[in-house]
C-alpha cells in the first residue's frame, strides 16, 4: 500500500500520524490574516488547532456557513474567504474555546 497523499509505503507513512489526534478538552485558537499569495484577497486563518481531520473539517463546514464565504480546512488550520475575525472570534468562544488574535 502507498500513502495517496505523500507517496510513501503506508507503514511509513508520516504525513497520516496526526490526523487522529485527541481533541483536548480545552482548545486554544489562533487567529490571523493574510494577503500575500492569493491575489490581494483576505483570508482569515484559524491555526494551532488540534491536527484531527474530522474535527477541522466539521468546524471549516460550521464557520463557512456562519460566515456565507467559502474556505479549507487542514494542517491544522482552517481558511474562511475575507476578513471575518469578530464573526469568527464569537462563534469560537461561544463553543467554550480560547481564542488569540
Amino acid at each position: 500500500m502507498v500513502c495517496a497523499k505523500c507517496g510513501w509505503p503506508a507503514k511509513e507513512c508520516k504525513c497520516s500520524d496526526n490526523l487522529g489526534e485527541p481533541v483536548p478538552e480545552k482548545v486554544v485558537a489562533k487567529l490571523r490574516i493574510e494577503k500575500s499569495g492569493r491575489g490581494g484577497k483576505t483570508v482569515t486563518v484559524i491555526y494551532g488547532l488540534p491536527r484531527n481531520e474530522s474535527m477541522l473539517k466539521a468546524l471549516a463546514k460550521e464557520l463557512k456557513k456562519a460566515c456565507g464565504s467559502g474556505g479549507k480546512a487542514g494542517d491544522g488550520q482552517v481558511e474562511i474567504q475575507g476578513d471575518q475575525r469578530d464573526q469568527i472570534r464569537q462563534l469560537l468562544q461561544d463553543r467554550g474555546w480560547i481564542v488569540k488574535g
